[in-house]
């Protein structure tokens, strides 16, 4: 088929383009002085209570005045509004429930322009090309809108047409947004932790992508396959024929969507199982596959009942997706894997695959304030977490002020997408059942890649071996290097503890070598006995050996 030019009277004047510049950047420098005033000079200068007592009234207005520019503007805005709409785990009530219809509240188009559109893009009338076209949108998007509609052959289908001058409108909203990031380079603390030139081009790098429905066709296929074996899980087909770059035919999966609770129950779906199924659906996508739906806001989301209260979720709008690279994937398995078991080192390890730590990050102190929140805040539900005294976090506050202070993480440009998958991805989880454990539902993801680690013990014993060899090998340097700093005078001690603590401190090093001791003791034994079945008697000695002097330590003490 031909495409066609859309025609010029469907696009945006440049009258209409520049006011809608000028009213993005005048609510975003209003904003920033906003926060700047009230959380950052009147914090300072002692009126902390203030700021915090007339926060709900203050971002509640914020809330306000965004909706209504999102809905005034449409385009990108909306799917920020989506975003922090859905982050009801993080943010406060007074702010997503403001911004929470923003997907329902989108002005539709109206249909004589969506079917231009189709005609310019098939090069004949819409009639010919559907039997028929609902002239009311389905659902009505921030870059496009959704018709249903019916082909030659009877199919029932949803037709996904691009919003007339949407491209217009996106060079004009990613304009204003690359002027406020300008602004925000100015600041030190923000750009140690982000590159915001990588991150405006990953994000509007994907927003383009969102406007190439044949990309997006080629995705719904990819998922297609792979769910293809999953039957709590549907994904639409594509009709080819019907689909160009700015239009494409999905067949009708249009059913309860996910956030009408009412209706969910009354079809017989329990909600905490709807909120585990798409939690441990995401986990596929993004540990196992490295492939995953990035935009999981309630208006692609689907629940299909089915005979005798069974039921599939069902995804639409694959536009936004994301792929992770192997060293991105091996970091958050490892990460997975650390949050499971709640093991510090791994996730340090995790960190810096992940390159999510800065170079002068303080590791050591990172793993002090990770040890404190696995012991308060670990395994708790996310009702349970929105209902800790503030009182707690003030304690932690106060005892890793300089971790909070230096905050030595950053954003990685190719995870930011991955962030806001999840961050959304919490908050509906949350909404569906507050009482929703994320350290439960990683619990079996992280023993399924144990379990797949070991599965040559072997092999990951000299993996083992290896790696404690080479620091080993490594620590005559270090040594020699700590000696010259001592003997330059570049060495210094900050702090020295009192005879008691002294002492103590001692007495609890003492303990805490037996306890390691011990524990090496009885991994030596386990080992010594596994290569001593798998017919290893030389190896089984040395590790026998190796446990005995272990248990002498531990008897020494």
């Amino acid at each position: 088929m031909q495409q066609t030019e859309i025609n010029p009277t469907l696009q945006p004047s440049r009258g209409t383009l520049r006011v809608r510049y000028w009213r993005a950047l005048f609510f975003l420098i209003r904003t920033a002085f906003g926060v700047l005033f009230w959380d950052g000079l009147l914090r300072n200068i002692g009126l902390r209570r203030l700021s915090r007592r007339t926060a709900p009234g203050r971002y509640g207005a914020v809330a306000r005045r965004y909706r209504r520019l999102a809905i005034g503007l449409g385009g990108m805005w909306i799917k920020v509004g989506q975003f922090l709409s859905a982050r009801v785990d993080v943010l406060p009530e007074y702010v997503t429930s403001e911004l929470e219809n923003l997907q329902d509240e989108v002005p539709a188009e109206r249909a004589e322009r969506m079917l231009a559109v189709i005609e310019a893009e098939f090069g004949e009338a819409a009639t010919e090309i559907y039997a028929r076209f609902d002239s009311e949108p389905l659902a009505s998007a921030s870059l496009g809108q959704a018709h249903r509609a019916e082909l030659p052959t009877g199919e029932a289908v949803v037709v996904k047409v691009q919003r007339p001058g949407i491209e217009a409108i996106i060079r004009v909203d990613l304009r204003a947004f690359q002027i406020a990031l300008n602004w925000l380079k100015r600041f030190r603390a923000v750009t140690r932790r982000a590159d915001l030139d990588a991150l405006f081009d990953e994000f509007s790098t994907t927003l383009w992508a969102e406007l190439d429905y044949l990309a997006e066709a080629e995705n719904a296929r990819a998922f297609s396959e792979m769910f293809a074996q999953d039957p709590d899980v549907r994904i639409p087909q594509v009709y080819e024929q019907y689909t160009t770059r700015r239009v494409l035919t999905l067949e009708d999966v249009y059913f309860i969507k996910i956030s009408d609770r009412p209706s969910i129950e009354a079809a017989g779906v329990d909600l905490s199982d709807v909120a585990d199924r798409l939690f441990q659906t995401y986990l596929r996508q993004i540990f196992i596959e490295g492939f995953f739906h990035a935009d999981p806001h309630p208006g692609n989301l689907f629940i299909e009942p089915l005979e005798a209260g069974s039921w599939r979720l069902v995804f639409v709008d694959f536009g936004m997706v994301g792929r992770l690279t192997p060293r991105a994937k091996e970091g958050l398995r490892d990460l997975a894997v650390g949050v499971g078991t709640r093991d510090l080192d791994r996730m340090i390890q995790a960190y810096q695959t992940l390159d999510i730590l800065l170079p002068e990050a303080d590791l050591e102190r990172v793993k002090q304030a990770e040890a404190v929140v696995f012991d308060r805040f670990w395994g708790r539900s996310m009702r349970e977490l929105r209902e800790m005294h503030p009182r707690e976090m003030r304690q932690f506050s106060r005892q890793f002020r300089d971790v909070l202070y230096e905050m030595p993480f950053q954003v990685p440009a190719d995870l930011i997408f991955l962030g806001r998958c999840i961050g959304i991805l919490s908050g509906m989880c949350t909404g569906l059942n507050p009482d929703f454990n994320v350290f439960e539902g990683l619990t079996p993801l992280a023993r399924q890649l144990i379990a797949e680690e070991g599965g040559d013990w072997l092999e990951v014993l000299l993996q083992w071996l290896e790696r404690e060899g080479r620091a080993l090998a490594s620590l005559p340097s270090r040594l020699d290097s700590m000696l010259v700093k001592i003997e330059r005078g570049e060495m210094m001690v900050t702090a020295k503890a009192a005879p008691e603590l002294d002492h103590s401190l001692r007495r609890l090093s003492r303990a805490i070598n037996r306890l390691v001791a011990a524990l090496v003791f009885a991994a030596l034994l386990m080992v010594s006995s596994l290569l001593y079945v798998n017919e290893e008697p030389v190896l089984a000695a040395i590790g026998l050996a190796f446990a005995l002097l272990s248990a002498l330590w531990v008897l020494r003490g």
